[in-house]
């Protein structure tokens, strides 16, 4: 049910995210990051309420590598990506008056991106299938890459600002990886 109501917002905000993008609306550069910060940070948040339960649940009860950091690190370093990448949306959506279909475009990379990402909180923790996650990780990670492409072709600071976000899921693919290899 929770998962349920989680969903349902998601795809509310998303559609008034999509609004806020393109309509006609006068904002500056400052609006236009905070706005997308706080999109982010919206999806981390909604993501964590998946996770929370299976933390404390599920989670502990698998066998995971040698190499996977404690509970503690995941958010702030996800805090931390979230800033990030709404910072670096933020840069892109800024320009989208120098050339709508491409910054459009990056736009729509970014939304699906975030959308992947969200969805795997919701895979490996709320359906706890790390097998699915980690084939939906391998979408995500070429989606992060993509969009990267795209916003350092428009502004070569925010293409930067996604690096450590590609970097860190290609870690955490691993991670799901091996959690899949040693509990399969």
């Amino acid at each position: 049910m929770q998962n349920d109501l989680v969903g349902l917002y998601f795809l509310k905000f998303l559609t008034w995210f999509h609004n806020l993008l393109f309509k006609k609306i006068k904002m500056n550069k400052i609006t236009r990051i905070i706005l997308v910060v706080v999109v982010c940070l919206s999806i981390g948040y909604m993501s964590g309420v998946v996770t929370r339960s299976a933390i404390t649940t599920w989670y502990p009860t698998l066998v995971k590598p040698s190499f996977n950091p404690p509970n503690w690190v995941f958010a702030p370093v996800w805090t931390l990506l979230y800033l990030m990448m709404g910072v670096a949306a933020g840069l892109v959506w800024d320009k989208i008056n120098l050339d709508k279909e491409i910054v459009k475009k990056a736009l729509f990379f970014f939304a699906i991106q975030l959308a992947l990402n969200a969805l795997w909180s919701y895979l490996f923790f709320g359906l706890h299938n790390p097998m699915l996650a980690g084939l939906e990780i391998i979408i995500l990670w070429l989606m992060i890459y993509e969009t990267q492409i795209q916003f350092a072709k428009i502004n070569t600071i925010a293409g930067y600002l996604l690096v450590p976000y590609l970097a860190w899921v290609s870690f955490a693919a691993v991670l799901n990886g091996s959690i899949w290899w040693l509990n399969r």
